[in-house]
């Protein structure tokens, strides 16, 4: 059984209009390209509604959506900003088999150049949790994103795309279990 779904809006990942579901494929390019739109609807969140069986929910994390480098020593000064990174868009798709599933997820956002800021490279730190029905943690992974940020290119863009699999307990839907993406925000001069 597969399953997709997407909050980036418009079909980008091939709904129709008659209700049937079509299953493409995540794709960072998607991704990025979704994450350049200025496109209202493109909400970034890929639940809506009830609890889909076939298919775990990927939610971006409410408080950890966005994340602030500073200069050294001026954590929480807003003169002093240096980079923001933010998530917008995710998408995912799934395969359920007895006992486990596996999700091919990704998400897509921006980073832009702070008054503080310098050209170069920016890691951007984020963590993907894997919970179940009860909020309990089933398996973790963290990500470092590599983007470029200039002063001829204030705004950059990352995606990237990962598979997790897990188990799922007997008794128990896909749909119940929930990742959630978000930025680490214990990261070095970032708050």
């Amino acid at each position: 059984m597969s399953s997709l779904t997407s909050g980036l809006g418009g079909g980008m990942f091939g709904g129709s209009s008659s209700g049937e579901t079509q299953v493409s494929s995540v794709s960072e390019a998607q991704l990025l390209d979704a994450a350049k739109s200025g496109d209202p609807s493109a909400t970034g969140s890929t639940f809506v509604g009830d609890v889909d069986a076939g298919c775990p929910r990927l939610v971006i994390a409410p408080h950890d959506n966005y994340i602030t480098f500073y200069e050294v020593g001026h954590v929480g000064d807003a003169l002093a900003v240096a980079q923001r990174g933010e998530i917008t868009k995710t998408a995912r798709e799934c395969q359920v088999e007895p006992g486990r599933v596996t999700v091919k997820y990704g998400f897509s956002g921006r980073l832009l150049l702070g008054p503080k800021g310098q050209p170069g490279s920016v890691t951007l730190p984020i963590t993907v949790a894997v919970n179940d029905g009860k909020r309990t943690r089933i398996t973790s992974d963290s990500v470092k994103l590599d983007v470029n940020v200039g002063l001829d290119k204030p705004i950059s863009y990352f995606s990237t795309v990962r598979t997790v699999t897990f188990p799922i307990a007997e008794g128990t839907r896909a749909g119940e279990y929930q990742l959630i993406v978000g930025f680490d925000s214990k990261a070095p001069s970032s708050g």
